[in-house]
């Protein structure tokens, strides 16, 4: 490549980058971490545990994206620099050196040009993810608990952490249902590709004639929303029913002493909200009524946009014609997405949280 042809496309690299700091508002966001920082450093922050923690993830999550930004940014001007400065002085030879890091940050922005994908107005939200079976009996159970490991094993590759809010096992084996929170800047623009049926093929485990069998789990992933967001909503107490038991699964050695775990189901909706995961039953309802806000946001918007059903939880039942993506574990292996037509052939990959590729298939089919 010779010097004027490199220094042009280091000139169109460094627009791309400028563009994409616009639109990422990364300045905006330097500014919303200065001050989440000067906020953390008030002596009086960790009275508030679980707000705390909320904040502290949020600001770890703006401040790894502001500085690979800026990392990219700085790498690119200086190499700019570089170049320009071997172009005039012909006594020093890099276009070598500089042709081989260029090639490296272009290929950097082209992973980062990922993140551009993320369009929608609660993409950057922490997401609610929860995991019904559907037909299909113990295996669609059995089913519902791989898809919920799946999605445990991505957020950890991700660093999204990952918390079990409410879980139902199964009478044999999986587990009939399980709420997650998965907080992190875009958890939910990540997730919210996977809203749907999702449909298992296999050799049954649990079938003494080892019959291949087809199960199906439905999936709903909606934005946590902030009260600022929800300040609209309002709920009337004549409008809830409000349940406690005994927490059973996940939260701890005391979990199953108290009827601790709050179930609230909103009558005019039917919109039906459980948590378990905190120790106390005040603390499990004020974050159910949260998930629930959340859910009538959403419900209210999709009515604006015809997608009432997605919305409810009820949008579709997990059964045949309905899925959005297929596992195949036999006769052969293969995955696919009925939306974009994305497949992969390594479905442990996949069941091990390798969902970048679908992920990033289904916002370009939406971009």
């Amino acid at each position: 490549m010779k010097e004027a042809e490199l220094i042009a496309k280091l000139k169109e690299l460094q627009a791309k980058i400028k563009s994409s700091w616009d639109f990422l508002e990364i300045d905006k966001k330097t500014e919303e971490l200065r001050n989440l920082e000067i906020l953390m450093n008030q002596p009086d922050f960790w009275q508030e545990p679980n707000q705390a923690k909320k904040i502290s993830q949020k600001a770890s999550s703006l401040k790894i994206e502001i500085e690979t930004w800026q990392e990219i940014k700085a790498e690119t001007n200086d190499l700019l620099e570089l170049a320009q400065m071997d172009q005039k002085d012909q006594t020093i030879n890099l276009r070598l050196e500089v042709e081989e890091k260029f090639q490296e940050l272009e290929q950097k922005f082209a992973d980062l040009e990922f993140y551009l994908l993320f369009r929608s107005k609660y993409d950057r939200n922490n997401a609610i993810l929860a995991i019904h079976s559907g037909t299909g009996g113990v295996d669609a159970q059995d089913w519902a608990e791989i898809l919920l490991r799946m999605y445990l094993r991505f957020c950890e590759k991700k660093g999204f952490p990952a918390q079990i809010l409410n879980i139902n096992s199964g009478s044999e084996a999986g587990i009939k249902s399980a709420v997650l929170e998965v907080a992190g800047n875009y958890a939910y623009g990540n997730l919210k590709s996977e809203h749907g049926v999702h449909r298992l093929v296999r050799i049954s485990p649990f079938d003494a004639e080892a019959m291949r069998h087809t199960s199906f789990a439905l999936v709903e992933v909606i934005p946590e929303l902030d009260d600022e967001s929800v300040s609209d909503i309002k709920i009337k107490a004549e409008d809830l029913k409000i349940d406690t038991f005994r927490a059973s699964g996940h939260g701890g050695q005391s979990v199953n002493k108290t009827d601790s775990a709050v179930r609230i189901t909103h009558l005019p909706t039917k919109i039906v909200v459980s948590c378990q995961s905190e120790r106390s039953q005040l603390q499990n309802k004020e974050r159910a009524l949260k998930i629930l806000k959340s859910k009538l946001q959403k419900l209210a918007e999709a009515e604006k946009e015809e997608e009432k059903k997605q919305l409810r939880g009820e949008f579709s039942e997990a059964v045949w014609g309905n899925q959005i993506r297929s596992y195949v574990m036999q006769p052969y292996q293969l995955v696919k997405d009925h939306r974009t037509k994305y497949e992969e052939k390594d479905i442990q990959s996949v069941l091990d949280g390798n969902l970048d590729g679908f992920i990033e298939a289904y916002l370009k089919s939406k971009s």
